[in-house]
């Protein structure tokens, strides 16, 4: 009886030790810039930072980043964290933010253009490619953005999750503009600042005017990453490990051309 309470106390202990060792977080499979399964986004390079810190064995649960990922992810307790998530998230509790970007208007330099803003005259003689989402209350600020100001005809609606049959599925609206599909894009800033990195053909990236298109549509965003509501000693240990790790994010952040912006202001109605 001894030796057998002794080996279940011992698997209990083996179990809360290699949970404790580890560090668990889920992305999504086919996300570049921010991750994938080889582990070559800058999301992913963000979590080896932090495991490394937390000197914790990074482990990953897959799953495509679509509506319900923190329900069906981290609330689930298929993972402990979120690299990534917009601060202030009601589904998560979310860390001090490790950046703040934009998004922004996408040319091909050689064009010349200078648009950063919804209200430039230029935009309505110019097509414009834009991030979707679906035609509900749910799609993008810069969708909104256009469809508020009346822009609809010349507007060509991109997916936010592409053809993820295909890789980097999130691609195809910075390529439009290198191929001169459409004149201008208004893409979130590090899904631009990467592909256009990579482009054969220099593109120009110029966040947008102001940081807000009224009260309602903020055009920029602070990250952080996300944990289960409650879970303040995980919470504070990222937030420890972020602090400390702050010059390597920054470093990695630079590597994939991700914009940072400062924070101003909103503008009001």
């Amino acid at each position: 009886m001894i030796i057998a309470r002794l080996l279940a106390f011992a698997a209990l202990w083996f179990s809360i030790t290699a949970t404790a060792a580890t560090l668990r977080v889920c992305a999504d499979p086919n996300n570049l810039p921010f991750s994938n399964r080889a582990q070559q986004g800058f999301e992913n390079r963000i979590a080896q930072r932090l495991a490394h810190d937390l000197h914790r064995r990074l482990v990953y649960t897959w799953w495509a980043q679509r509506r319900g990922f923190a329900r069906n992810t981290v609330k689930a307790d298929h993972c402990d964290l979120w690299v990534g998530v917009a601060a202030g998230v009601q589904t998560l509790d979310t860390t001090t933010p490790y950046y703040r970007s934009s998004y922004v208007f996408v040319t091909r330099a050689d064009r010349n253009l200078d648009i950063s803003s919804f209200d430039d005259p230029r935009l309505r003689d110019l097509v414009v490619g834009v991030q979707m989402i679906g035609n509900d209350a749910t799609n993008t600020p810069p969708a909104h953005a256009l469809a508020r100001r009346g822009m609809t005809a010349n507007v060509r609606g991109y997916m936010v999750y592409g053809d993820y049959a295909q890789e980097d599925p999130q691609a195809p609206i910075v390529r439009a503009v290198a191929d001169r599909q459409v004149d201008i894009a208004i893409i979130w800033g590090p899904l631009a600042g990467y592909f256009a990195k990579h482009s054969r053909i220099p593109l120009r990236m110029d966040p947008v005017q102001p940081q807000s298109d009224g009260a309602m549509l903020p055009m920029v965003f602070d990250i952080a990453v996300g944990v289960r509501h409650g879970d303040s000693e995980l919470k504070s240990a990222i937030e420890r490990a972020l602090v400390r790790q702050r010059a390597s994010i920054e470093r990695i952040l630079d590597d994939y051309n991700v914009p940072r912006v400062p924070k101003i202001a909103l503008a009001a109605e």
